[in-house]
């Protein structure tokens, strides 16, 4: 949609789960299952028990951009050029590598962090473009490709996880993508946030007692027990294993309520509502949740580019640093992949709002965490940031590199009736300079 004159926006309409209908396809279930799922969320305050999960385990966190920032105000900042605008840049604790003033922390924590600013993804437009970013592919008509979070709970994920694999936190006034996961089917679609930090629909009933709660649990379970002995199928199966993760979910809730840190923690992430989503991402993965994607939205500066990145940046800085220190200090960062991405970039030129349009042909994301080499900056653009001069890298290939930063074959095939479905595109490559 082109932009709206006088507006800041593109005015762009790309800019819960409902347990009712999860229970609709489940048959039998197990009453000792609750207890299970209550000391599984037990063990964020067991330290021998999140120190098991942690181990072997891989996450990916996706900061998602919504609306596509600016690398000039980022990553790749371009001081004294036409295109430049008016920050600086300053140091980082990498020598040599030098990002916008904007991002003062993460300057000083740049040795955990992988900047790559060649990217050539060729698609400007919201919707399609982070399409193309979360599944690295263009949309083909004929078959409806997952997303990252959804591969990355299928192949990422525990079979017996009570926890939810892929979780999605938007807000009201972020925009309507939800993720997708694709072929792959409902098992890996994500629990979806849309308006509140907490899913919808997962609290037992106040008219129903805890014992009331667990006597239904205990009969459900006896009767399912009794339909299936002579009734062994891969439906009924997973018909159980349906009612078992829902009660697995029920049983998460307090994951995402940040009550339930210390004060002291919540200090530190502090009161905006993308810090706090960070927090809740940090519980989820701590109690095993394979991907979270958390999005801060309108990034989309068409006017007033660098007041809106002023304030958009400050938070991205700080909730970032935080979750990246609270995450290493809590032994999870050498497991986890965090990402910044967003839709695409912003153009070098600057419009007659002071804007920054959609830009898609040289923009910059970061990768930090497990599988990526700290303190490099990978490519480049030319001075004024029009093209890439060095290392172009297209979405297939940061889709690959992502997957193999944390240990998943990007080469390898799912298949969809008789057709061969490779989790990457087509002669997509990974960035080998960025990954260990």
């Amino acid at each position: 949609m082109p932009h709206v004159p006088g507006s800041y926006f593109c005015g762009s309409a790309d800019h819960g789960l409902n347990r009712r209908s999860f229970l609709g396809t489940a048959a039998a279930g197990a009453a000792g299952a609750f207890a299970a799922n209550m000391s599984q969320l037990d063990m964020l305050k067991n330290p021998a028990l999140a120190n098991e999960i942690k181990k072997g385990d891989k996450r990916v966190v996706l900061l998602w951009l919504a609306g596509g920032s600016s690398q000039f105000e980022t990553w790749d900042p371009k001081p004294g050029r036409p295109t430049g605008g008016p920050f600086r840049a300053i140091p980082t604790s990498v020598s040599g590598i030098h990002i916008s003033e904007l991002m003062p922390k993460m300057a000083q924590r740049m040795q955990t962090t992988a900047i790559i600013r060649s990217l050539n993804t060729k698609n400007a437009d919201h919707g399609s473009g982070a399409l193309l970013m979360e599944t690295g592919r263009r949309k083909d008509p004929g078959i409806e490709y997952p997303d990252m979070g959804a591969i990355m709970a299928r192949e990422l994920g525990r079979a017996d996880s009570k926890v939810p694999d892929y979780v999605s936190m938007y807000t009201s006034t972020e925009g309507r993508r939800k993720g997708q996961s694709g072929f792959l089917g409902a098992r890996y679609a994500p629990t979806f946030l849309s308006e509140n930090m907490v899913p919808e629909n997962v609290r037992k009933l106040d008219s129903i007692s805890d014992v009331d709660h667990q006597d239904r649990l205990a009969l459900r379970e006896l009767l399912g027990k009794q339909f299936t002995q002579a009734r062994r199928n891969d439906t009924l199966n997973s018909h159980t294993q349906a009612y078992q993760r829902v009660r697995g979910i029920m049983a998460s809730e307090k994951l995402f309520d940040i009550e339930q840190e210390p004060e002291s923690v919540r200090a530190k992430y502090g009161p905006t509502q993308f810090a706090q989503q960070c927090l809740i991402a940090r519980r989820l993965l701590e109690a095993g949740t394979p991907f979270v994607k958390v999005a801060r939205a309108w990034w989309d500066s068409h006017g007033q580019n660098f007041e809106t990145h002023r304030e958009l940046c400050a938070d991205l800085d700080h909730a970032m640093s935080v979750f990246l220190d609270d995450l290493k200090d809590r032994g999870l960062l050498d497991h986890t992949l965090i990402i910044t991405l967003g839709e695409f970039g912003r153009t070098p030129n600057i419009n007659a709002s002071l804007g920054r349009d959609h830009f898609a042909n040289a923009w910059s994301t970061s990768l930090s965490g497990v599988g990526v080499k700290g303190g490099i900056a990978y490519g480049k653009t030319d001075p004024d940031g029009h093209t890439v001069a060095e290392g172009e890298a297209s979405a297939g290939d940061l889709f690959a590199t992502i997957l193999q930063a944390v240990g998943i074959d990007h080469l390898k095939e799912y298949h969809l009736g008789s057709r061969p479905v490779p989790l990457s595109d087509f002669g997509a490559k990974p960035i080998k300079d960025v990954l260990v």
